[in-house]
């Protein structure tokens, strides 16, 4: 696919995800509805959209394959909207009854899955707000980087945690020539107020790509909250598109242009000057 040349519009939502599948559906079915209206070519959702656990296990009992009839529903949304979706965060049944993979999923606007991504970096982490999370328990970890062309150029997938490992997203940049980075999240309201904006920032300067990030907010039960804050950042780290409400269900639209992406690699070549560093040698002192 030719790289965009003009510049192409994208939406990223923002909703507040519960364990009812027909209920998040009908939400994300609105939000592609008001992103196509306003001239969006690919609309980026949160990690979890389909799907918030109440319960331990659930999720693994929901857990689908890619051709099942949640994802189905996604596809034809698409198609039916005419737009490319990014699905960040899909409980896709996994090698065996207890694992599921946390799967980002991309999909066309003829309805067609382009590429998947399965979540690299789980959420094992004790918060400190004394909440204790343990992803690993219930998910098996991806183990393949993923770029894939798009319309509004080549996209790098990465799914929440993995916002914490800058390598990752260098690969991204530097050996599979991303240009937008998207980075859907469900993110602790503790862990969000502390580095979720500063961190996307630093992605986006860094590798001097785009970055989209679509968040879950607010309660989505009892136990569980997050943080919000969708944003579309350009690669000079400046916040282009973000929601007015950090836990208002709904888009936020801004333009990528590819040539702003050319310029600033231009003026700041560091692709060129990047030095080979073997970060497990150890330095003699």
């Amino acid at each position: 696919m030719s790289m965009a040349s003009d510049p192409v519009r994208v939406a990223a939502a923002q909703m507040t995800s519960i364990s009812d599948v027909a209920s998040n559906f009908a939400t994300c079915s609105r939000l592609v509805k008001e992103a196509a209206s306003a001239g969006a070519k690919l609309l980026c959702f949160p990690e979890a959209f389909s799907f918030v656990a109440t319960n331990d296990g659930d999720s693994v009992r929901v857990a689908e394959p890619l051709d099942g009839p949640i994802m189905n529903q996604y596809c034809s949304l698409a198609r039916e909207s005419n737009i490319w979706l990014s699905l960040g965060g899909f409980q896709e049944k996994g090698s065996d009854p207890q694992h599921l993979c946390n799967t980002h999923v991309i999909v066309d606007d003829t309805g067609k899955i382009r590429s998947t991504y399965k979540k690299i970096h789980l959420f094992d982490v004790d918060v400190p707000n004394g909440r204790v999370y343990k992803e690993s328990r219930f998910t098996e970890p991806g183990k393949d980087i993923v770029a894939v062309d798009s319309p509004i150029g080549r996209l790098g997938l990465s799914v929440c945690y993995d916002l914490r490992f800058p390598e990752m997203y260098q690969l991204l940049r530097f050996k599979h020539e991303a240009r937008v980075l998207l980075v859907p999240s469900a993110f602790t309201k503790v862990t969000g107020e502390a580095h979720w904006e500063i961190l996307l920032r630093a992605r986006a300067i860094e590798t001097q790509c785009y970055v989209i990030a679509a968040a879950q907010a607010g309660k989505h039960n009892d136990k569980r909250e997050s943080y919000g804050n969708t944003l579309i950042i350009d690669p000079w780290g400046t916040v282009v598109g973000r929601l007015p409400d950090r836990l208002s269900t709904g888009i936020v639209v801004a333009d990528i242009d590819l040539s702003y992406v050319n310029s600033v690699r231009e003026k700041m070549p560091i692709d060129q000057q990047r030095k080979p560093i073997d970060f497990w040698k150890s330095a003699s002192l």
